[in-house]
Order: C-alpha cells, then sequence, then structure tokens
C-alpha cells in the first residue's frame, strides 16, 4: 500500500513518454536520407526508374521508416503499377493505421483501377480522420469525382485482322 502512490507516478511518467515517441515521426538514418534525396530528384526529372532504385536502397538501409514506403507506392502509381503502389500503401497503414497519405493514396490507385466504391470507403475514413478540410480529403474526393482514366489505345496496340490467301 506504501508503493501505491509510486507506482502510480511512475506508470503515469511512462505511459505520457510512450505517447509522446508514439506521435512524433522520427527522422530516417543519415545514409537513407541522401538515398531519399536522390529518389526525389529522379521523380522531379521524371526518371521513376531511378527513384525506385534510390528508393528501395534507403528502404534496405532503414526498413523501419515508414515514409518511404510512401515515395515508392508513388514511384510504382507513376509507373502505372497501381497494385504494387496499393500494396506499398497498405503496409504503409499496417505500421502506421492513421496515415493519412497512405489512406489518400491508396484511394487515388483504387479509383485509377477502377474500384470507386472501396476508394470511397477510403474517402468516408479520410473524413472521419482529418475531416473535410484537409488536402487529402479534397484530392481524393477529387479523383473519385473524376473517375478512372480512360486506357489510350495505341496503332501498335491494335492489329488488323489477318488474311490468308492461298497460291496455286
Amino acid at each position: 500500500m506504501r508503493f501505491a502512490p509510486a507506482a502510480a507516478a511512475l506508470s503515469l511518467a511512462l505511459a505520457l513518454t510512450a505517447s509522446v515517441s508514439w506521435g512524433a515521426q522520427r527522422e530516417p538514418a543519415p545514409r537513407a536520407a541522401v538515398l531519399i534525396a536522390q529518389g526525389d530528384a529522379s521523380m522531379k526529372a521524371g526518371d521513376t526508374q531511378a527513384a525506385i532504385d534510390a528508393y528501395e536502397a534507403a528502404l534496405t538501409v532503414d526498413p523501419a521508416y515508414t515514409p518511404l514506403l510512401i515515395h515508392l507506392a508513388e514511384a510504382a502509381r507513376q509507373e502505372q503499377l497501381q497494385g504494387k503502389a496499393i500494396r506499398y500503401y497498405r503496409e504503409a497503414l499496417v505500421r502506421d493505421p492513421r496515415n493519412v497519405a497512405a489512406i489518400a493514396g491508396e484511394g487515388e490507385a483504387l479509383v485509377e483501377k477502377g474500384a470507386l466504391e472501396k476508394a470511397r470507403l477510403n474517402l468516408a475514413k479520410l473524413e472521419s480522420l482529418c475531416g473535410g478540410g484537409c488536402a487529402e480529403t479534397g484530392a481524393l474526393a477529387a479523383a473519385i469525382e473524376a473517375g478512372p482514366k480512360q486506357r489510350v489505345l495505341t496503332a501498335e496496340a491494335v492489329m488488323p485482322d489477318a488474311q490468308v490467301t492461298q497460291d496455286n
């Protein structure tokens, strides 16, 4: 009984430090930060494959840094690999279920795949987390409103019917 006040104070202190460390976003490892910067520069230059290579290298250096998964997902979407992007977004959501960038990105990738109902579920989740004034909510709502992009066929994609002739 005489240890109860001390135990209560100690548990309160531990709870506060745990909640502070949970909410704070940590910095990536220094080498990973350099690779992330290289990946960002490659994305801006339009070299998506070089960006993916840099982000994957950064992920091997610092596998616990969750924002890397968001970078990889965005690069995969640039390469029209929405399924792979959704996988990266979902892995980020396993690590941080309240990550609004991952929820919005997954929703936009779902729209690009044509899964509008699943994207609307992500929109509802976003609205409950950060409201209608959140930038991510607005972007996802606009993507859903626009709908999936129509795929453009090129002349090479449409082959004419082959004609068979018989030589005598």
